[in-house]
């Protein structure tokens, strides 16, 4: 894929200009973002990745048929499909999902070098659509960015504007779809290949194909919700907190009924949260290990056998070069100028900073890492719980492709 500046992906603003005035603020159609994109894959073999277990995938039919044979408005499936769920389909009004294409297909994966002008940690991966002509998901509202670039074949897009929490969605399917969707007045264009349409949180949106081969790669971002992040930043507190910090009330005067919950007993309890939660560096480290947890409960997968470390740096020294393994996030938080965090896929490391930086960053992991205090052991622990791994090799060419690739 050839290497493409912010200001080509943007339309010719720079990766500032973008942030000031359109990021979670305003939509942006961008024609020509990529305009030397190939679709790395076709759209047989999106339907081969949708049959395997363990891959997250939904096919959407408009005017399709339920489980009893009735005529139903919408119908979501769950992968894993089989051959006979793509035979059944008609020549139109249907689109095939698939999550995470990035975590199976390296070519998919290389796309998100693009966004790299984003924080790392914020991407959440690329789902990649196929539908033939009519294919949709219906007008319905994300609460996230998307980036939404067009692979192949056309897809007509049209934006309904801002949609508050409380609109109507149409009940009994698998889909938050928008009961009522009213087009802006000029928010309504057709996107051919290398064209991109970004698209800030909570903006109603519908696309339709309009072609026999419309591939569109969405490239999503994380965006935990106040209910996902209270409840994890108070489990993660709650695990390290000692059970002799409780309610307690030495200031406690007679009640004036016994069966009442004063303005005092509130006092002391809301302190009591507050001063429990307002803690920056512990709120750090939850926060790298939170945006770096992986996607699915089966990511990374630990390497079968263990990493000796001198082979490591042998193998480094040889010219071999470690790869971060797709679907794997990395971050890091500095301290002071001799200690960082790196964050893994939800595990915090201490390690120097120049180290961290490097290895969150998109720096080749090559032979010049060794010059870095214990460098070799992080770089095998990594290995061996398979957020790092070896690039494909051929079976002769090199012990590691089979022993230590997840």
């Amino acid at each position: 894929m050839p290497a493409n500046t912010p200001l080509t992906l943007l339309g010719g603003l720079t990766a500032a200009q973008f942030l000031a005035d359109y990021w979670q603020k305003r939509p942006l159609l961008i024609r020509g973002a990529l305009p030397d994109f190939a679709t790395p894959l076709s759209p047989d073999e999106l339907a081969g990745l949708a049959c395997e277990e363990g891959v997250e995938a939904r096919l959407v039919e408009e005017h399709g048929r339920d489980d009893q044979g009735r005529a139903v408005p919408w119908r979501v499936t769950h992968g894993p499909f089989d051959e006979a769920t793509f035979a059944r389909l008609p020549e139109r009004d249907w689109s095939l999902l698939v999550q995470a294409v990035d975590h199976y297909v390296p070519a998919v994966n290389a796309l998100l070098e693009a966004f790299h002008f984003l924080p790392r940690w914020r991407l959440d991966d690329v789902m990649v659509s196929y539908a033939p002509p009519g294919g949709s998901v219906g007008p319905h509202v994300d609460q996230y960015d998307v980036f939404l670039l067009q692979g192949s074949g056309s897809r007509h897009w049209q934006l309904g504007g801002p949609v508050t929490d409380d609109a109507p969605i149409v009940d009994g399917i698998d889909l938050r779809i928008l009961e009522r969707f009213a087009v802006q007045p000029g928010e309504d264009w057709l996107l051919e290949p290398g064209d991109m349409l970004y698209l800030p949180p909570g903006i109603a949106h519908h696309g339709v194909s309009r072609s026999e081969d419309c591939m569109t790669f969405s490239v999503g971002f994380r965006a935990l919700s106040a209910d996902e992040s209270i409840t994890s930043f108070a489990d993660y507190l709650g695990a390290q907190l000692p059970d002799s910090r409780r309610y307690a009330d030495p200031d406690l005067a007679a009640p004036l009924h016994p069966g009442e919950i004063d303005d005092a007993a509130l006092a002391r309890m809301r302190a009591l949260i507050l001063d429990s939660l307002d803690d920056p560096a512990q709120l750090a480290q939850w926060f790298g290990r939170a945006m770096t947890q992986p996607k699915y409960p089966d990511h990374p997968v630990a390497s079968e056998h263990p990493t000796e470390v001198d082979t490591l740096v042998a193998e480094l020294q040889a010219g071999a070069e470690l790869e971060r393994t797709p679907g794997s996030r990395f971050a890091y938080r500095d301290h002071d100028e001799t200690r960082a965090t790196l964050f893994v896929d939800g595990d915090g490391i201490d390690c120097p900073p120049d180290l961290a930086r490097w290895l969150a960053g998109n720096a080749s992991l090559d032979v010049r890492l060794l010059e870095r205090p214990d460098a070799a052991m992080l770089l095998a622990y990594l290995l061996d719980r398979g957020s790092l791994s070896w690039p494909p090799h051929d079976e002769d060419d090199g012990d590691h492709a089979s022993e230590d690739e997840p």
